[in-house]
């Protein structure tokens, strides 16, 4: 679809067509898909008993917010449309849940009717990375550093300026998205990016269920820890 791979996992031959995820993977818009990705979709296949659908987009610099995003809002617009009444949830880690919320906004800004849900894990909402408090953060994180993630936000915007809502969608209008399910951990460089996110979508009217740990880093929904495996619990609850 739109030129891109798209895989698709079902539980078994006689799977529950009704709930579908749509899972947008991590790698910071530079990194393609790896196997921890695919592991939440194993979860989600077997354990949720849905099925996925699993769009491989395009990376930067070869491919830049400006296509990727309307290409995902069209990708988004057929899935929901094709489903009928199934029950779909946008799943995505890290800059796939960035995507995922910047791809709603598309389709509230052109009309079309929104997925059931959205299930961001430690989404990247504004890679402009100007926060004070993120340079205290960043001595701690173990996974982000900042010049890498403003270089990864640089490529990704292409000739759009790095606080455009296709780049960071924190800087983007909520008014009238699904509702939403945060994870993040103060250990996240893009930890106060999600408090911010959350306080934007309730005061927009949005329901949202936030889940802050402590120490914990980026992408801890997807660790083998018991953190993780709670954060895991929660979101195989909201796509079933």
């Amino acid at each position: 679809m739109a030129g891109w791979p798209v895989y698709h996992t079902a539980p078994s031959a006689h799977h529950d067509v009704s709930k579908i995820v749509v899972f947008l993977h991590g790698g910071g818009y530079i990194n393609e898909i790896v196997r921890a990705h695919w592991r939440i979709v194993g979860m989600l296949t077997r354990e949720a008993g849905v099925r996925c659908v699993v769009p491989i987009y395009p990376l930067a610099p070869h491919a830049t917010a400006r296509d990727v995003v309307p290409a995902m809002g069209e990708l988004l617009r057929r899935f929901v449309e094709d489903a009928g009444p199934a029950k779909i949830t946008v799943v995505g880690n890290s800059a796939g849940a960035a995507l995922g919320l910047a791809a709603t906004q598309w389709l509230r800004d052109h009309g079309y009717r929104q997925p059931h849900g959205l299930v961001l894990i430690s989404p990247g909402g504004d890679f402009s990375i100007g926060r004070p408090q993120q340079v205290a953060i960043a001595e701690r994180d173990p996974i982000n550093d900042i010049p890498g993630a403003r270089e990864a936000g640089r490529l990704y915007a292409g000739d759009l300026d790095v606080t455009h809502p296709y780049v960071s969608p924190l800087n983007g209008d909520f008014r009238r998205l699904p509702p939403m399910i945060l994870f993040s951990g103060t250990l996240d460089l893009f930890y106060p990016d999600c408090i911010d996110l959350a306080a934007k979508a309730r005061a927009a009217g949005v329901s949202v269920e936030l889940h802050l740990e402590q120490d914990q880093p980026h992408n801890y929904a997807g660790m083998p820890t018991p953190e993780g495996r709670q954060a895991r619990a929660i979101i195989l609850r909201a796509v079933a």
